[in-house]
């Protein structure tokens, strides 16, 4: 007969003790997911973007110096790179002289208007002489004292005085169809040339090249003596003082995110010692693999579910990101605040910082001093007359 083996009191004191932790710690994280962590979504699949700002020419030419370099930090208006202005400033010089000689044209014809008006006054004088000439031969051939001939002479001339005066005055309605209702600094042939010269500062303007935004120098592909052609990607701006984050968030996370929501974001670079702020400003549009340079054909073949994730773009704070600069590209861990459950807005800033339009010569004050001297200097008395 066995006996029976003595129980193990210690081993089921310590089994009890263990169920009770695992049902207290699946309690507690039940009450902490209902209550504080099922409003939040992550993902770690995210980076630093920004703008990346393409420096190129608008026109062919030589480099004659590269001012910048990779990792130089520039403010708007820096100069970064000079081609050859030679060809442009004989095309200036050329949209010049041309402006003065089409002046001078115009002022012609001003002048025409004038002389072509003294022209019909005589030729009406002409044409009344010959009338009256004609009137007294015709009376005098009653008597015979001409003959038929002479009087045929006379009536030629009074066809051609009137041939005369009408071709006058055709060619005076010809010139003031040319000038009328307008004056030498608005007529169409001044307008063009004038335009033909800013047309031609506008290239000499663009042998500099200048940063359009302040930013960190990158991409330099430009070297001194190249000739390079129109539209050539010579180096970019990135402006770092305006930075976003785009988090990929898979396609079940996104049912209650919305614009304006908070989110905090830890960087790589910086650790989770650095907490950066922002905000949320969009979901984007689609997934990655709908905008991929070959999306994929799920219609054809055998198909496997792949979970799909969607850009979402967030704009930090831009008092945090000054603090703790970043750049492009570095990775991020993003925390979405999903309690703030309003209907989806547009959030009122987009940008940290607004982007400035790059100055041109189209409108320079100099430009348009130029064109008003060389339309004064050529105008002449004709322009007083002309008022």
């Amino acid at each position: 007969m066995s006996t029976p083996k003595p129980v193990n009191h210690t081993r089921r004191l310590g089994l009890i003790l263990l169920t009770l932790l695992v049902l207290i710690g699946a309690a507690a994280y039940a009450v902490y997911w209902f209550g504080y962590a099922r409003h939040f979504e992550t993902t770690d699949d995210a980076y630093v973007n920004g703008d990346v700002v393409q420096i190129s020419s608008q026109q062919p030419g030589t480099v004659l110096a590269v001012h910048v370099d990779d990792t130089q930090a520039v403010a708007a208006g820096t100069p970064l790179v000079e081609l050859d202005p030679a060809d442009a400033e004989v095309a200036m010089s050329n949209a010049e002289a041309e402006l003065a000689r089409t002046v001078r044209q115009v002022r012609g014809l001003f002048a025409q208007v004038a002389q072509l008006q003294a022209q019909i006054d005589q030729r009406q004088t002409a044409l009344a002489t010959v009338e009256s000439d004609l009137k007294r031969r015709q009376g005098l051939l009653d008597d015979g004292a001409i003959s038929g001939e002479e009087l045929s002479h006379a009536r030629d001339n009074v066809i051609g005085a009137r041939a005369a005066l009408s071709a006058a005055r055709e060619q005076l309605a010809q010139t003031l169809a040319q000038t009328q209702g307008t004056r030498i600094e608005t007529h169409p042939q001044v307008l063009a040339a004038a335009a033909a010269v800013r047309n031609a500062a506008l290239a000499l303007y663009r042998t500099k090249l200048v940063a359009p935004v302040a930013g960190v120098v990158a991409k330099r592909a430009v070297q001194v003596g190249q000739r390079i052609a129109a539209g050539t990607p010579l180096l970019a701006v990135v402006p770092l003082d305006d930075l976003w984050i785009d988090a990929n968030f898979k396609e079940v996370q996104l049912a209650r995110m919305r614009a304006g929501q908070p989110v905090n974001v830890n960087v790589d670079v910086y650790g989770g010692s650095v907490v950066y702020h922002g905000h949320l400003v969009g979901v984007g549009a689609g997934s990655g693999s709908a905008f991929a340079l070959l999306p994929a054909q799920n219609a054809s073949g055998n198909w496997i579910k792949i979970v799909q994730r969607v850009p979402v773009r967030i704009l930090l704070d831009a008092p945090e990101l000054k603090a703790h600069p970043l750049r492009i590209g570095l990775s991020a861990h993003v925390r979405v605040d999903l309690r703030d459950t309003a209907p989806q807005v547009s959030v009122a800033a987009v940008r940290n910082t607004p982007q400035p339009v790059q100055a041109s010569a189209g409108d320079d004050p100099a430009v348009e001093a130029l064109i008003e001297r060389i339309i004064a200097d050529n105008s002449g008395a004709a322009a007083v007359a002309a008022r």
